[in-house]
């Protein structure tokens, strides 16, 4: 598991690159979501994606709460995949 620190006062952005994972496929889709979902956590302000990448603009959190964020994608084939990074938010 890889854990990413994040400080609740920081907006930041994240990025998962594709390309390895397509096949000669692109992305036409890409959604993200934060688990749990709760007051005060952390959110999704903005989100983008290319035909190999994929990208979200987080800000928030609650301290010593660790949250998943889960970047669900539909493929140019129809397929769909997700991956999820692993987020903790402390002061830095």
């Amino acid at each position: 598991m890889n854990l990413v620190m994040k400080d609740p006062q920081a907006r930041v952005d994240h990025a998962i690159d594709w390309s390895a994972y397509l096949a000669g496929q692109s992305l036409i889709a890409s959604a993200w979501t934060v688990v749990p979902d709760e007051e005060g956590g952390l959110t999704v302000e903005d989100a983008a994606f290319e035909a190999q990448r994929s990208s979200v603009r987080l800000a928030g959190g609650i301290v010593g709460r660790v949250y998943r964020l889960i970047n669900r994608v539909t493929l140019s084939d129809g397929q769909e995949d997700e991956r999820t990074l692993t987020m903790r938010v402390e002061e830095r």
